[in-house]
Formats: C-alpha cells, structure tokens, sequence
C-alpha cells in the first residue's frame, strides 16, 4: 500500500506551446474548456466546470518553437478523465467539427481512452474508467493494466453519448 492518501489527484498541467492564440482555440474550441485568465500575451489559464484552473498554457520559452524530434524525452500525454462514457462519447461527436482526427482509440480493460495530439504535437489522451468491477484481470487475479489493450468501439462510444 502507498503512503500517498487515496483521495490524492494530479493536479493541473502546464504546457509550453509555440502559438498562445492558436492553443487557447484548440483548447476552447476542440475540448471545451474555459478560458479563466490570461497574463498578456504570453499565458493562459484554462479549467472546466468553475474550477481555477485544470491548463497552464504558455509561451514564454517556446514561442515559435518546434516539437522534440523522435529519440528525446519529454511528455508522452496527459488525459483528461470525462466522468462517464456518455461525456467521453460527446468529446468525440466534436473532434470532426474542429477537423481533429484520432491517433488512435483504446479499450484498456480499466478504461477507455482516445489519443489525439493538440497544434503542437502533444498528446492528449481523453478517457473515462469503467466501474472497477469490470475491470480486466490476470488469471491470478492482478490488474491487467498494460497487458490488455483492445480496439475501442467507436459507434458504442457515439451512441452512448445520445
């Protein structure tokens, strides 16, 4: 058991993007999310439902600047838990309108989870847990996590956010 309490969450994720503008839009646009304050032109705060702030976007050492290559470290992505597969679903009805296209979609066995990039080749993964009770297991009973990975359903995804 870890010493960390189990009702510890991540907290938010700043990011540095090459394009202030271009990313509140994605963000706003593509995801939804608010844009709470801005620092001039270089800083963004953005949240959903009343909350400070969940995106840190900036570009204060990266304005104009590229993606890292293949071969460098860095964040592969950061998720964004939707509470139900209905709200999953609808993320995804809006993906097409914005004309932002899946890299890929994954049942996980514990979850289910869109991948996507935002303008600066970030990864974002968009995913919402099953209930815990259906979770994938090994035969001797561990979490699968990493050992099971699925296509997701696409059309279930879509008809579940009706």
């Amino acid at each position: 058991m870890s010493g960390v309490h189990p009702a510890t969450q991540i907290g938010h994720v700043h990011l540095k993007v090459s394009d202030l503008e271009r990313s509140i839009r994605f963000y706003t646009g593509v995801l939804s999310f608010d844009l709470v304050n801005r620092l001039g032109n270089s800083i963004a705060f953005l949240s959903f439902g009343g909350y400070h702030h969940h995106l840190v976007l900036n570009t204060l050492e990266s304005a104009g600047g590229r993606p890292p290559g293949p071969g460098t470290t860095g964040l592969l992505h950061f998720a964004i838990l939707y509470p139900s597969q209905r709200e999953l679903g609808r993320a995804l009805k809006r993906l097409p309108a914005h004309g932002v296209q899946l890299d890929s979609a994954v049942d996980h066995g514990v979850s289910f989870a869109l991948y996507l990039h935002n303008p600066d080749w970030i990864g974002i993964e968009l995913t919402c847990d099953r209930d815990p009770s259906e979770w994938t297991r090994t035969p001797d009973g561990r979490l699968a996590i990493g050992e099971f990975n699925a296509s997701l359903d696409l059309r279930s995804l879509l008809a579940a956010a009706e």
